[in-house]
């Protein structure tokens, strides 16, 4: 199967190779400039039959040699794909050569050390375009389009003869100019890992670069660092940089590595340069916004089974298909419970994160952030071999993946809804999602996904608990043990609920407490004769059972 990263609008491959020079990829062989347009960008999965989209540009993950590339090639070519890209080093055979140019596809070697999901990041980034109704760019300034900052990174080092990088307020790597093999080791890894190095940023810190770049509307001159992280690399080179603002806001930040300082018709074209940076970092940022918002509409339309679910399906690109959907949250620690400033940026992050990760799963899989909560949609067509609980645990698995991957200071959870039939079912896959997200939040057990079949005694529990007014629980038996507790400072309730969780064997519920068994027998004797409870009686027991739970999850957090 070939996995759709994400849909792109159509440039040349040519034309990438350009703007993304050689730091990341190589021609390893095959026509460049007979390759043509990209239609979209693909993942290569070798155990499933291949589906490629019109014009596609193929991530070979995982492929080396040479005769399984040329089988490969041969394949792509009778899918009109455009290239293949492969980890480096590759170094072509005969038959390889021979295969790309009778294929009409273009082999293409990745840098080692950088990210797949990165380079994909880099190329939507690169190719897609804001287009009006007629076709025409929505936003254009001169030739260069509003949402291509690679496009400005390089118009930027044509002007000032000098490798270009443009960065967020986190260092984190936006676009970049071609020429990048005549900067330093700093440059070249920041560029592989799409964020500036950690030392690099904190020594910078330390010196007072960055104060003085945001106080100065002027290009600042870095001089090198002294700090030579490993000595047997080239000296790292002083660099210029300017802060790319929108009005009092500091939007990021251009670095341009030069020898000296910029002259002042120099310094005066970067000044300039920032000002198009600017203008082009806020177009895209409202158009990002823009499209979260519509996304996020469409996506709670057809998740609602409403009149206008099945239009909104469509408009999602997706099909009347089996498909489970997904629910998304993040918690802070209740020791120290983050700012809601930032839990709304990490949510906001994770979605876009879970976004990508879902279309990489599947391409017409679809994710938005509504409310609180990030929901994906993830087809799931069901194979002969494949059952619903196949379905569903595969989307458990893509879950427990991404969260694997993905790293967060806080804690993210997953709730995965039951498998819906076709599209008339997502809201009720959307309940499950929900219902299963919300007992993760009650932390019952510390897993962080989990399918609703997996925890739907917990949920009827909580749900059990909403409809109980507070002060009916606890009552009863229950109510004059917990009340002694906390007159003479005992566990009496704790040790009616281990007993009754161990199906009445003392030896696993004195062991679950770390006290000896004839110990936990005078306690259990002594809570039935506190509560007045009748241990032998099933619907006692069950009482009892229930109201321990009840207090149990609404002492948890969500509770």
């Amino acid at each position: 199967m070939f996995v759709p990263v994400t849909g792109l609008p159509r440039a040349s491959l040519a034309r990438v190779l350009e703007e993304l020079g050689s730091t990341l990829l190589d021609v390893v062989c095959g026509d460049v400039e007979r390759a043509g347009d990209v239609g979209d960008v693909v993942i290569h999965d070798p155990l499933d039959e291949p589906e490629l989209p019109s014009r596609a540009l193929v991530f070979g993950v995982g492929l080396h040699d040479p005769a399984d590339l040329a089988r490969v090639v041969t394949q792509l070519g009778r899918h009109d794909a455009v290239g293949l890209v492969v980890r480096a080093p590759v170094v072509p055979d005969e038959g390889l050569v021979a295969a790309a140019r009778e294929a009409g596809v273009t082999v293409l070697s990745f840098a080692r050390g950088a990210s797949w999901s990165h380079l994909a990041g880099m190329l939507r980034s690169l190719i897609a375009e804001s287009r009006g109704p007629d076709g025409a760019d929505a936003h254009t300034v001169g030739r260069i389009r509003s949402g291509d900052l690679f496009a400005v990174a390089n118009a930027i080092a044509a002007l000032l003869d000098a490798p270009v990088t443009i960065e967020d307020r986190n260092s984190r790597l936006l676009a970049f100019s071609s020429r990048q093999e005549e900067a330093d080791h700093s440059r070249v890894q920041t560029i592989l890992g799409r964020q500036v190095p950690e030392h690099y940023t904190r020594i910078l810190e330390e010196r007072g670069v960055f104060q003085s770049i945001y106080r100065s509307d002027r290009p600042v001159f870095v001089a090198p660092l002294p700090e030579q992280v490993d000595p047997s690399l080239p000296p790292e080179l002083p660099r210029a940089a300017i802060a790319v603002r929108a009005g009092d806001e500091i939007l990021g930040t251009i670095w341009v590595v030069v020898p000296e300082p910029l002259d002042e018709e120099r310094g005066e074209a970067l000044y300039e340069a920032s000002k198009l940076v600017a203008m082009h970092m806020v177009w895209q940022r409202a158009d990002a916004d823009m499209e979260r918002r519509l996304r996020a509409e469409l996506l709670s339309t057809a998740l609602e089974d409403g009149p206008g679910a099945r239009e909104a399906v469509r408009r999602l690109g997706l099909k009347d298909e089996p498909a489970v959907v997904l629910a998304l949250n993040v918690v802070g620690s209740a020791a120290e419970p983050p700012l809601p400033a930032q839990l709304a940026t990490e949510r906001k992050r994770l979605a876009d994160a879970f976004a990508i990760h879902l279309s990489a799963a599947h391409p017409r899989a679809a994710a938005a952030l509504i409310g609180d909560v990030a929901f994906g949609v993830l087809p799931l067509p069901q194979h002969r071999h494949h059952n619903r609980e196949d379905a569903e645990e595969r989307a458990a698995w893509i879950a427990s993946e991404f969260l694997a991957r993905v790293g967060s200071r806080l804690r993210p959870l997953i709730g995965v809804g039951s498998l819906a039939a076709d599209s008339s079912a997502l809201a009720q896959s959307r309940s499950g999602a929900e219902r299963a997200l919300r007992v993760l939040r009650s932390g019952a057990d510390g897993r962080q996904v989990a399918r609703l079949d997996d925890v739907h005694v917990e949920a009827l529990l909580i749900e059990l608990a909403d409809l109980v007014p507070r002060g009916d629980i606890p009552s009863g038996a229950v109510a004059r043990i917990v009340a002694y507790d906390k007159e003479h400072q005992t566990s009496l309730a704790e040790t009616l609920r281990a007993w009754l969780d161990a199906f009445g064997d003392v030896a696993v519920a004195s062991a679950a407490m770390y006290v000896h068994s004839n110990t936990f027998r005078y306690r259990l004797r002594r809570a039935a004769e506190v509560g007045r409870l009748d241990l032998g009686d099933p619907g006692a027991r069950l009482s009892a059972m229930v109201q321990l739970r009840l207090m149990s999850i609404r002492s948890a957090p969500d509770g």
